[in-house]
C-alpha cells in the first residue's frame, strides 16, 4: 500500500460528496452541487461546494465588484483608455484620494469623487462579508474566532481610510487604491513623520508579524512531521493524546525545554496574528494626530540616540555684539 503523504498527497480517498450538517432556522438551500477536483486534491480537500451565498453575501460580492470596476476603469481612464498601456503600467497605476482643498467635504467626481465612491462602496461589501461570516459561525455553532480575527483586520483598515483623515480633517491623509503607489504612500507617510521605525506600535505589529509567521511554520512543521502518526487530527489528539502528540512534545521540550500543546499553540498564533493590525492600526492612529516626529520622540524617550555634532555651530553674525549691520 502507498504511504500516505500529507504535503503533497499521493492516496487521495474519494466516496460521495457531502453537503455539510443540517442548518435550523429555515436557512435557503447551499449552492453549487458538490463535485471533485483532483489537482485540489493534492494541497487539501478535493471537494468543491456546496456555498451559501445568501443576501448578505449578495450584496457584498455587488458592492465590492462595484468598487473593483471604479477603481478598475479609473485606472483604464488615466492612461487614456489604452488597454496596452493599461496592462503595461497596471502596477502603478492609482485611484488617488481628494487633494488637501477639499478637506472633508465631497469633491467632484473625477478630482477624489471616485475614491470616495470606492471608499464608501468597498467598506460597505467587507462588512456585510464580515456579518456573513459571523452569521456563518453562529449558525453552525462555531465560536467567534474567525469573525473577530477578519474584525482586526478591519480595523487596521479603517484607520487608514477612514478615522484618521476624519482625525486630520482632509481625505487626502488617506491611502490611494494602487499597487505601487499605496507602497509609496507607506514610505512617504513613514518619511513625513520623522521614520515609522521608531514607532513603538509599529515595532509590535512587526513583531505580532514576524513572531505569527515564526508560530505558524513551527506548528504546520511539527503536525506535518507527525502525520504518519495521525498527528493532522489535531481534535481527537487534543481530546485523546496519542503517539503524535507525545512525540511532538517531546520533540519541543529536547529542543526548547518547553512545548504547547495542541490547543494551546493556536491560541498562541491566533493573538499574535490579531495583534499585528491592531497595534499597527494604534500607531497609525497615533501619527500625525497625537506624535509628528518619531524620531524626536524617541529622542526625547530615550529610545534614540540623537545625532551626532559633526559641524560646528553656525553663528548669525547679525546676533554677535559690536558687529555693524
Amino acid at each position: 500500500m502507498p504511504q500516505y503523504q500529507n504535503l503533497f498527497t499521493a492516496v487521495q480517498a474519494t466516496g460521495p460528496t457531502q453537503s455539510g450538517v443540517p442548518i435550523e432556522g429555515g436557512e435557503r438551500e447551499r449552492m453549487l452541487k458538490p463535485f471533485f477536483l483532483h489537482l485540489l486534491g493534492r494541497i487539501g480537500n478535493a471537494q468543491i461546494g456546496p456555498i451559501y451565498l445568501g443576501g448578505l453575501g449578495l450584496a457584498s460580492l455587488i458592492l465590492g465588484t462595484l468598487a473593483f470596476n471604479i477603481i478598475g476603469f479609473n485606472m483604464l481612464a488615466s492612461v487614456n483608455w489604452d488597454p496596452i498601456q493599461f496592462v503595461r503600467q497596471l502596477f502603478w497605476l492609482a485611484l488617488e484620494p481628494p487633494a488637501p482643498v477639499y478637506g472633508l467635504s465631497f469633491p467632484p467626481m473625477n478630482e477624489g469623487g471616485w475614491w470616495l465612491l470606492t471608499g464608501l462602496f468597498l467598506t460597505a461589501s467587507l462588512f456585510m462579508w464580515w456579518a456573513r461570516m459571523y452569521r456563518r459561525a453562529k449558525a453552525l455553532g462555531l465560536g467567534m474566532h474567525i469573525p473577530w480575527a477578519f474584525a482586526a483586520a478591519l480595523w487596521l483598515y479603517l484607520v487608514l481610510g477612514f478615522f484618521r483623515p476624519i482625525l486630520m480633517g482632509s481625505w487626502s491623509e488617506a491611502v490611494p487604491f494602487g499597487i505601487f503607489p499605496h507602497l509609496d504612500w507607506t514610505a512617504a507617510f513613514s518619511l513625513r513623520y520623522g521614520n515609522l521605525f521608531y514607532n513603538p506600535f509599529h515595532a509590535l505589529s512587526i513583531v505580532f508579524l514576524y513572531g505569527s509567521v515564526l508560530l505558524f511554520a513551527m506548528h504546520g512543521a511539527t503536525i506535518l512531521a507527525v502525520t504518519r502518526y495521525g498527528g493532522e487530527r489535531e481534535i481527537e489528539q487534543i481530546v485523546d493524546r496519542g503517539t503524535a502528540s507525545e512525540r511532538a512534545a517531546l520533540f519541543w521540550r529536547w529542543t526548547m525545554g518547553f512545548n504547547a500543546t495542541m490547543e494551546s499553540i493556536h491560541r498562541w498564533a491566533w493573538w499574535f496574528a490579531v495583534l499585528c493590525p491592531i497595534t499597527g492600526g494604534i500607531g497609525i492612529l497615533l501619527t500625525g494626530t497625537v506624535v509628528d516626529n518619531w524620531y524626536l520622540w524617541a529622542v526625547k524617550h530615550g529610545v534614540a540616540p540623537p545625532y551626532p555634532v559633526v559641524f560646528p555651530t553656525v553663528v548669525d553674525p547679525a546676533t554677535v555684539m559690536g558687529v555693524k549691520p
